[in-house]
């Protein structure tokens, strides 16, 4: 958190310059994703797992092949793999993991995204979450089950579109809608200034090829990339905000959903109601 903090204090200091110190700073704030060590139960957990190491190519940051970390529990026949969200990990699913491994016949699969917990990268983006996740597909072969937390909804739903697999329960929980949106509000957190905004997103256009708006999951959804897919909500997560996941849930009404009321957007992974019901999701549509 200390350098997030140092990375903030820096953009508001800078952000009457116009010279390229803010671009650069505004990269930062948006891409560097603070780690957390593990704590004593995450790392028995950790202990407990088959680990992993794959790869996935950063043309746009490092310009480099990073290596990334995960963990597999289980040796069943129907897999479930999890993804994380922004500055998190893994082990971060430790209650959830923990509870899945009380179904039998179960292998489950999460790993750390590059810039994320123990894996390799300085600055991470949604592109190499997404690669991540394709990467344990193509390596370990599709799973029944997907699972992702806010970016790592996002993710999920490009890996699946990337690699044409077709799982047999997705589950989306507290999911980052509209990227350009939480950039927008990141940035203003920071008073950086329009003008400087602007820069940042012609910058992110002509690195990444694609605008920003592009990764708007209302638009890029599609109906059929499930055989069910369910979706965990907090109406007044901050930073989630629920319009968006509204006009998801109406423009594709084919999405089963649940309120999940003073949870918040980091816990909700750890609340014993959702974690109830994914396990009762899970053994009803993979018995």
């Amino acid at each position: 958190m200390k350098k997030i903090k140092e990375i903030f204090t820096r953009v508001k200091e800078l952000q009457h310059g116009d010279n390229e110190d803010v671009t650069d700073l505004i990269w930062q704030l948006i891409c560097y994703s603070p780690k957390f060590p593990l704590r004593l139960q995450q790392q028995q957990l950790i202990d407990e797992a088959a680990p992993f190491t794959l790869e996935v190519d950063d043309p746009h940051f490092s310009q480099s092949i990073l290596k990334f970390n995960g963990f597999i529990w289980g040796n069943g026949n129907r897999k479930v793999l999890i993804t994380h969200g922004w500055s998190s990990k893994g082990a971060d699913f430790i209650d959830l993991i923990t509870a899945l491994r009380t179904i039998d016949n179960l292998q489950i699969i999460a790993f750390d995204a590059p810039g994320n917990g123990s894996s390799e990268g300085e600055l991470s983006n949604l592109i190499l979450f997404a690669k991540s996740t394709e990467a344990v597909i193509k390596t370990y072969g599709a799973p029944d089950v997907m699972i992702g937390h806010s970016l790592g909804v996002m993710a999920n739903i490009i890996a699946i579109q990337q690699t044409g697999i077709k799982p047999s329960l997705l589950i989306s929980i507290t999911p980052m809608v509209k990227l350009r949106e939480n950039f927008i509000t990141t940035m203003n957190s920071a008073d950086v200034p329009k003008a400087a905004q602007d820069r940042f997103f012609e910058r992110f256009n002509e690195i990444f090829n694609v605008p920003t708006s592009y990764f708007n999951l209302a638009d890029m959804y599609q109906d059929e990339i499930a055989v069910k897919h369910w979706l965990a909500y907090d109406q007044e997560d901050k930073m989630a905000p629920f319009p968006y996941t509204q006009e998801l849930l109406n423009r594709h009404p084919i999405i089963g959903f649940k309120e999940y009321p003073d949870a918040t957007h980091e816990r909700i992974i750890k609340d014993p109601r959702l974690i109830e019901d994914v396990l009762e999701l899970i053994r009803n549509q993979i018995n």
